[in-house]
């Protein structure tokens, strides 16, 4: 009777420690990163105040979001980014995220990489609430999907340049090459895809309504991934670039022109209009297709950054021991420690 007891408290024992520490926290553990440091040649910094960060053109402003979904990715995209930096210490990350996890996001950051310099900022999802139409893969759907829309709002005023990244890459190559692009008085620089079909951007109710085409008539089909992006803020604000984003959201949602995320507005405004980047700073498409994310191989010449877009996910392929040759890749920038034996196979 008293072993039978014992088992039945043992148990029940185990079942509130592992209700515990699956409702404790809602984010992965990490690593510690090592410190990375600045070569001899970088330049002096500052960090007194963010303001002075802001204006400081010795300091690399990258944002990316923060979500509990892809912060396996974010971090191993931080680290990468950190790894191949001749000044890392000279690079700010801004990170976007929700309220709910704001303290638990900024707790993980700062015990996973204890000398990074960065920022967390709150995205109010009430801005695209309503805005949102479903599209073919329900990760697209998520408001943080949106918040590159908003991050002449959500970033300092004196932030007057910013790269952004998606969650689903890895940068190898010194990152301040992508930052010192000549804009050459565009908005946007991105690598483009000039030999598009944009047909297969948009509906039909799109194309059969000459007001809504007219908007990309008479412009170069260029087709541009948004999870890179070198955006110059100041002329962002100056052109209101969120409200005219926010336009083809609101028509989307009335109309239906499109089926794939906060992609295809980017293209209504910006397609043509864009800034040439080296194909090396975004070889996309890494994850497949955005329905079954198979294998891809890169696409020819150089690489400085590979980009797992599409439904396919490194961590997850590798997790399932159903990885893509590709993969191998990305595996050496995952800084998640796995659980204990509670989760463990045995």
């Amino acid at each position: 009777m008293t072993l039978k007891f014992n088992l039945h408290s043992l148990l029940l024992h185990i079942f509130v420690l592992i209700v515990t520490v699956a409702t404790s926290t809602e984010l992965p553990l990490f690593r510690e990163a090592p410190a990375f440091r600045n070569g001899r040649e970088c330049p002096k910094t500052a960090w007194s105040s963010l303001h002075k960060r802001a204006h400081n053109p010795s300091i690399i402003h990258i944002t990316m979001t923060l979500d509990s979904t892809y912060l396996r990715g974010s971090v191993a995209g931080v680290f990468s980014v950190l790894q191949h930096a001749t000044c890392p210490e000279n690079i700010v990350f801004h990170f976007i995220g929700t309220q709910r996890l704001r303290a638990d996001l900024r707790r993980t950051i700062t015990a996973t990489f204890p000398y990074l310099n960065f920022e967390i900022y709150h995205f109010n999802t009430n801005l695209v609430k309503g805005k949102i139409s479903y599209s073919i893969r329900q990760a697209l759907d998520q408001p943080l999907n949106y918040a590159r829309i908003y991050l002449a709002d959500l970033l300092p005023p004196g932030v007057r340049r910013i790269i952004y990244f998606d969650s689903d890459l890895i940068v190898v190559d010194d990152v301040a090459k992508l930052w010192r692009i000549n804009l050459r008085g565009h908005v946007v620089g991105a690598p483009e895809y000039c030999h598009a079909n944009f047909t297969n951007y948009f509906t039909s109710k799109f194309w059969l309504n000459p007001v809504l085409a007219g908007a990309v008539r008479d412009r170069r089909p260029c087709y541009f991934n948004t999870g890179v992006m070198v955006i110059n803020l100041w002329k962002w604000r100056e052109g209101k670039y969120t409200e005219k984003l926010e336009y083809w959201m609101r028509i989307q949602k009335k109309y239906r022109i499109y089926e794939l995320g906060s992609l295809p507005p980017f293209l209504l405004v910006f397609a043509g209009d864009v800034e040439g980047v080296e194909h090396r700073w975004n070889q996309h498409g890494l994850g497949g297709d955005n329905l079954e994310g198979l294998c891809r191989d890169l696409h020819p010449g150089p690489v400085s950054l590979l980009h797992w877009s599409g439904k396919g996910k490194p961590w997850l392929r590798i997790d399932n021991k159903k990885p893509c040759p590709l993969d191998s890749l990305w595996a050496p920038y995952d800084l998640f420690r796995h659980k204990s034996f509670l989760f463990s196979d045995s």
